[in-house]
C-alpha cells in the first residue's frame, strides 16, 4: 500500500491502494469545492521490486582494518530529507496540476529529517488534480529495501520503472464512487537508505471521468524523477 514485472501498469479496478482520505470531499460539487479549498493528505505507498544484495566476508578473508558487514549495511548515503515543495520543478507542477501555485504546501512531520511530505492540488474548471512527494530515510540501505519490498506486497498489477533509483516500481489504479471516477498513480523508488513516493491523480466533475491511464502514469513518473534528482542534489 508488486507482482508482474512489466514496463507498462495497467489499472485494477478493485483497489487495495487508498486514495486521499477525503475523496468524498473532493467529489462534492464544484461551487462549494471552490470556496472551501481541498483538503491536503498524503498517502505514500507502492513499489516495484529490488534486487540488492548485502556483501559479506568471511572469517579467513577478513582483516583488522576491513569494515564488518554490519558496519557498511549501517552507512546513510542520506543524513536527511530535502525540501519537499522545491523538489519538483515549477514547470512539473504547472504541467501535472493546472492551477497549482509553484510553492505546494509542506505537511507537518514529527521528523524532518526522516520524513518530508510536499502537496499540490488545484480544481481548474471541473478538472481535479493532486499530486504528493514525499521523502522516507532509514538507517540503512538494507532497512529501506526491506521497507520497499514490504509496500511491494500490499500492491499488484504494477510494473517495474527502468532508470529510476535502485529500484522503481509504478502502479495504476481506478476507482469509482457516486458514478465519479478518480484514477491514482503511485510511484515508489529506492535510493540507497531513502525511499521516494509519489502520489498522482486526477477527475473530471463534469463527465465524471477519470484521466487516462497513461496520462496519471506517466505524470506520477515524471515528478519522481525531479524528485530523486533533487534528493541526489541535496547529499
Amino acid at each position: 500500500m508488486r507482482t508482474p514485472l512489466r514496463t507498462v501498469p495497467h489499472e485494477k479496478c478493485a483497489l487495495s491502494l487508498p486514495l486521499p482520505l477525503a475523496l468524498a470531499t473532493r467529489i462534492a460539487p464544484v461551487a462549494v469545492l471552490a470556496t472551501a479549498g481541498w483538503a491536503l493528505s498524503s498517502g505514500p505507498l507502492a513499489a516495484a521490486p529490488a534486487g540488492h544484495t548485502d556483501a559479506t566476508t568471511t572469517g579467513a578473508s577478513a582483516t583488522p582494518s576491513a569494515p564488518s558487514a554490519s558496519a557498511a549495511a549501517a552507512t546513510k548515503t542520506f543524513t536527511a530529507a530535502p525540501a519537499p515543495c522545491s523538489a519538483v520543478t515549477p514547470g512539473t507542477v504547472k504541467s501535472l496540476v493546472p492551477g497549482a501555485k509553484a510553492a505546494g504546501k509542506e505537511i507537518p512531520s514529527t521528523d524532518t529529517d526522516a520524513r518530508r511530505t510536499c502537496s499540490w492540488n488545484a480544481l481548474k474548471g471541473y478538472d481535479y488534480r493532486w499530486l504528493d512527494v514525499s521523502f522516507e530515510l532509514s538507517d540503512s540501505d538494507a532497512a529501506a529495501e526491506k521497507t520497499y519490498k514490504d509496500r511491494l506486497t500490499e500492491k499488484s498489477g504494477g510494473g517495474v520503472v527502468p532508470g529510476l533509483g535502485d529500484a522503481a516500481y509504478s502502479v495504476v489504479n481506478l476507482t469509482t464512487e457516486d458514478k465519479q471516477q478518480t484514477r491514482e498513480g503511485v510511484v515508489l523508488v529506492r535510493a540507497s537508505n531513502a525511499l521516494v513516493v509519489i502520489t498522482y491523480n486526477g477527475s473530471d466533475f463534469e463527465s465524471k471521468k477519470a484521466p487516462g491511464t497513461d496520462v496519471i502514469n506517466k505524470g506520477a513518473i515524471k515528478a519522481a524523477r525531479d524528485a530523486v534528482a533533487a534528493l541526489k542534489g541535496a547529499r
